[in-house]
């Protein structure tokens, strides 16, 4: 028995080293009057989106010194695979554009820089304090993240780590994979059944669900090579990509030949993908089991009473209508099935 003990605590300890799970308390603050997040995060998030573009550029400056610059192809001056590593190591402040736990450090960065903006809440004053270590060992281990108000919304800051991470990761899954998006929607569902959440806090988060298909959003959007789904044809028509390859007018005029380099033109702003359903009090959590999810209920009513899952009943109608036929995938049944 002891050793059955000592085997599930170094099982759990790899596990935490190696998972990115975070979770959030979207009940307990629900009352506090937060300042709105989205353009502080807007700002952050397009310096770094620049900074990335920018470090790809460099890596091409190199040509500007070559004595054969006329033998160069016109491709060779916008590196989509540059442009892809730099933006994610600036997005992610990272040194590698892979390694490491990139939604967990962007959420731990957030919460130092959005303090002002943020509520922090311990895992003991939460509605998850009565999850315990076998239950859920790497909510006992890890803080909870931080929430935000963006739009209205009251949304963990992990799920900003979601959203460009896990949608990264969408993104390869799609573009160089060749999956579907269901496919890529079902590889984030088994990680919130297993590393990312059953397996190691005892929670599935269906907002990290919506967080992760709003990134590929996102992703794709850097070059736009595919339409949104979300979008109408209307939209779809006016959809503009963050980054294009455009014609340096003075390089190309020194050199006698056209040279290209990637330029940031459209503004990232937030509020494009985030909705009711990132709030974890309409779009709600399942868990492990249902002694878990009679503790968090327990406490869930000894907080709010009258609260009833959805919160907002139009968020989740909004959200029906957003998703379409990728709802039954990221949305709890409850907000699901709203009316």
């Amino acid at each position: 028995m002891q050793m059955k003990y000592f085997l599930f605590i170094f099982i759990s300890v790899f596990a935490f080293l190696d998972c990115n799970a975070a979770e959030i308390d979207s009940i307990t603050p629900r009352k506090l009057k937060l300042d709105n997040s989205v353009g502080h995060i807007n700002e952050i998030m397009n310096q770094r989106i620049e900074e990335g573009v920018r470090k790809a550029n460099a890596q091409q400056d190199y040509i500007e010194d070559l004595d054969d610059i006329e033998d160069m192809d016109e491709d060779a001056f916008c590196d989509e695979e540059a442009l892809y590593t730099e933006l994610r190591k600036a997005i992610f402040q990272s040194f590698t554009a892979s390694w490491g736990l990139k939604g967990h450090d962007l959420d731990e960065q957030l919460r130092g820089l959005l303090a002002r903006q943020s509520y922090s809440l311990l895992l003991n004053d939460s509605v998850y304090r009565d999850i315990d270590y076998i239950e859920g060992f790497s909510l006992n281990l890890k803080e909870l993240s931080d929430v935000v108000n963006i739009n209205g919304h009251l949304v963990g800051l992990d799920k900003i780590g979601h959203f460009f991470a896990e949608g990264w990761q969408y993104f390869d899954l799609i573009s160089y994979d060749e999956k579907t998006i269901e496919e890529a929607i079902e590889w984030g569902r088994q990680k919130e059944t297993g590393m990312f959440g059953y397996t190691t806090t005892g929670i599935f988060s269906y907002a990290d669900l919506v967080a992760n298909l709003n990134g590929w959003r996102f992703w794709n959007k850097v070059l736009l090579k595919q339409d949104d789904p979300l979008k109408g044809v209307i939209a779809s028509f006016f959809n503009r990509p963050y980054v294009t390859c455009d014609i340096q007018i003075l390089d190309s005029i020194r050199h006698r030949k056209i040279i290209r380099a990637w330029e940031y033109n459209t503004r990232f702003d937030l509020s494009e993908y985030i909705d009711g359903a990132w709030d974890e009090a309409n779009n709600c959590n399942s868990y492990a089991d249902p002694i878990i999810e009679e503790k968090v209920t327990s406490r869930i009513n000894s907080v709010d009473p009258d609260f009833v899952c959805p919160l907002n009943p139009d968020d989740c109608l909004d959200a029906q209508d957003k998703y379409r036929h990728y709802a039954k995938y990221v949305l709890h049944p409850y907000c699901l099935i709203a009316d």
